[in-house]
């Protein structure tokens, strides 16, 4: 990725389900994003005084919305709406991110066929992982999702 775009332009999301802080970098089968983590964060639960570690597979399933959304880019299409199918294998070592931790998101393609895909991501803090998955998606063809908006419309 030459030059990182603002969420805003890769995502639909905006505040406050917008939950990631910033995009590091994109590549042809990678992303890396961040999330700082506040007691300001929309998922911040001031009883248990941190994040709820299950929020980690939206952080995921957002870093992995960058990336499709960088692709549409690079071929002049607007980003599309994708749909997160579910998840495989979710572990964490912690229950909750505490505030104060900046983690660093990854997500890495491993299948990507006729709008279904697949990654293997994780989440990190200070190189230590804290949590991974595969992640399964949708994304539909440019030419359905145009179809879907104008039937709801």
């Amino acid at each position: 990725m030459n030059e990182i775009e603002y969420l805003e332009h890769l995502l639909p999301h905006r505040a406050p389900m917008m939950l990631l802080s910033r995009v590091i970098a994109i590549g042809e089968e990678t992303a890396h994003c961040q999330v700082d983590i506040s007691t300001d964060h929309f998922f911040y639960d001031t009883a248990s005084q941190g994040v709820g570690a299950w929020v980690g597979i939206e952080f995921m399933a957002q870093t992995v919305g960058c990336w499709s959304g960088y692709q549409a880019r690079q071929k002049s299409q607007v980003p599309p709406m994708g749909f997160l199918l579910g998840t495989r294998k979710f572990s964490s070592t912690i229950s909750q991110f505490s505030a104060g931790m900046t983690l660093d998101i990854h997500g890495e393609k491993v299948l990507e066929n006729n709008g279904m895909s697949a990654f293997t991501c994780r989440i990190e803090h200070q190189g230590e992982v804290l949590a991974h998955c595969q992640l399964n998606a949708f994304i539909p063809p440019q030419a359905s999702l145009a179809a879907m908006t104008q039937e709801t419309n």
